[in-house]
């Protein structure tokens, strides 16, 4: 079986545009991949027609890590996230293409299931107004549709530091979701890399009261030692690395041990199998393994393979429920929350279908995502000051 030529599709929203490539054989098995992008839609595409040609087109589906290796290095260039997202798509759809010549699924694949479900928290949820009653009520919402975990970022533009107004209005919204959520539910802390370790520090012992499931992104990713000062001092679980875009460079996290949870993106790592390998060192420096996960279906479907081989890993993020629900519809066979958690599929492949008809209802956008943008939880950049 060779690859004969791969195919794009992009499906715009106001804030992201999720890429889909499919992957084309000889024998008529055709994968699907995906990832999201903020801002570099193009930059993905323009890299995937020159790959498509400079090592994708004639290589075996099978020979999955002699592709990923020959994108990774061929162009003697440091993989980033455009390259390395451009790597995950293909890499997702080799492994569907293999799952379906086989006739199994990709967990199978992977060394077999370790668990039956993988549970899921919620995100996304909070598009609404910034008030302790609206996100009351959206926590509620959370829990009627049986999830047992969200995640939320209460700190509005906060950069660096927050004041102490600001502070008195992010705990009681932390305090609105805590008192709908019930004290059972995980309540995941996101902080996006704003602070600085002492404003991270100072926050996290305001918020402790409330049980956060962990700390995400205190500070920004780039200064290791910072990371280190805010462990130091929390006894929240600390988690971090979705904007780490390859797998060796999680090696200094590692060491530090100043992290609980990875947060690894499978759409940004380079795929299924980088993730894989990253969860396993992960399991040796005792670490949980919890993807970052804003992408559509597929990217969903992708994660889960991780999540049901791999013993260390805590939990999914999931978003399309809540923000762009109407997106689902482009894949068929889409993984689905019940009761908190994914079920394990048997379907062969990634066990999921791109509709390019459904996809071409959603046209690719100038997308726009700005986290220091006032309103940019409503996730509508026309409603911020960022436009």
């Amino acid at each position: 079986m060779r690859i004969t030529g791969i195919s794009t599709h992009v499906v715009g929203t106001p804030w992201r545009n999720l890429t889909y490539v499919q992957v084309h054989t000889d024998e008529g098995i055709t994968g699907v991949g995906e990832t999201r992008m903020l801002g570099h839609t193009d930059a993905l595409l323009g890299y995937l027609r020159e790959a498509e040609a400079n090592h994708i087109a004639g290589s075996d589906p099978f020979a999955v890590e002699d592709l990923v290796r020959r994108m990774k290095y061929g162009d003697y260039g440091r993989a980033g996230e455009i390259v390395m997202s451009g790597i995950a798509c293909v890499e997702m759809a080799c492994w569907d293409i293999k799952g379906k010549a086989l006739g199994v699924p990709v967990w199978q694949l992977l060394g077999g299931k370790v668990t039956d479900k993988v549970k899921a928290y919620a995100n996304g949820w909070y598009t609404t107004e910034r008030t302790p009653e609206a996100y009351h009520k959206a926590a509620q919402g959370v829990m009627e549709r049986g999830y047992k975990a969200l995640k939320i970022d209460p700190f509005g533009t906060g950069h660096f530091e927050l004041d102490h107004k600001e502070t008195l209005y992010a705990v009681s919204l932390i305090e609105a979701v805590r008192d709908a959520i019930g004290p059972d539910a995980e309540l995941m802390l996101e902080m996006h890399g704003r602070f600085s370790p002492a404003t991270a520090v100072r926050l996290a012992n305001e918020l402790a009261p409330f049980k956060p499931a962990w700390l995400e992104e205190p500070v920004p990713p780039e200064n290791l030692k910072a990371l280190e000062k805010v462990a130091a001092k929390v006894d929240i679980p600390v988690a971090t690395g979705e904007r780490i875009h390859d797998r060796i460079e999680f090696r200094e996290l590692f060491e530090s041990q100043a992290v609980d949870i990875i947060q690894p993106d499978v759409g940004h790592i380079g795929g299924i199998w980088e993730t894989r390998k990253l969860a396993a060192t992960a399991e040796t420096h005792y670490m949980l393994v919890a993807p970052h996960n804003v992408g559509g279906s597929v990217l969903t479907a992708a994660s889960l393979q991780v999540g049901f081989t791999s013993p260390n890993f805590k939990i999914l993020e999931h978003f399309n429920d809540f923000a762009d629900s109407e997106i689902k519809k482009v894949v068929k066979g889409a993984p689905q929350v019940v009761d908190g958690y994914f079920e394990l599929s048997h379907a062969p492949g990634l066990g999921v279908e791109l509709d390019t008809d459904a996809a071409a209802e959603f046209p690719q956008q100038q997308a726009r995502f700005d986290l220091w943008a006032e309103g940019w939880e409503k996730r509508d950049p026309k409603g911020t000051d960022s436009e």
